[in-house]
């Protein structure tokens, strides 16, 4: 004769249940919470941006260093530093709606440039490439929203590299 099965009913739930609900919960908290609202959300996202606005304007600089040291890539340039100050821009830099011509702040010397062009669009791009890894590296650490900008502008970065190289051979 069989033994009959426990009839016994457990008090509570289940272990699995409650991992599952605890893990389930921590996801739902996790997606659904604001990202400012964390512990370091909003200082962690505000420095990512500041950090990509400086970064951006940094590079401004640097078109504007070779915009002056060579005129004659002015043509070539332009449309390329237009779309970085639209990038500073984006990430709430001041110093994006300045005017090519003018100096850069008296705090910081301008870039070194070299005295060749090739050379110069060379250092060029090597900037675009330097930051537009960074940036794709950042992406994964920021929320959302800044998390595309970051991704879009690290792709623009990438083809300036292109066009960068691409008027040096």
């Amino acid at each position: 004769m069989p033994y009959p099965s426990s009839l016994r009913i457990p008090s509570g739930p289940r272990r699995r249940t409650l991992l599952a609900s605890a893990a389930g919960a921590a996801l739902l908290a996790g997606c659904s919470a604001d990202p400012d609202s964390g512990g370091d959300g909003p200082s962690a996202t505000a420095r990512a941006r500041a950090r990509a606005a400086r970064d951006s304007t940094g590079l401004l600089e640097r078109y504007d260093a070779v915009l002056a040291a060579h005129p004659t890539l002015a043509e070539r340039l332009r449309p390329l530093r237009a779309e970085v100050a639209a990038h500073a821009a984006a990430f709430g830099s001041a110093a994006a709606t300045k005017s090519p011509s003018l100096p850069a702040a008296a705090s910081t010397p301008p870039p070194a440039v070299p005295a060749a062009e090739k050379d110069a669009l060379a250092d060029l791009a090597a900037a675009e490439r330097t930051l537009a890894d960074r940036r794709a590296k950042a992406l994964l650490d920021v929320p959302g929203e800044l998390a595309r900008l970051m991704a879009s502008v690290a792709a623009a970065g990438a083809a300036h590299v292109y066009l960068l190289r691409e008027g040096a051979k």
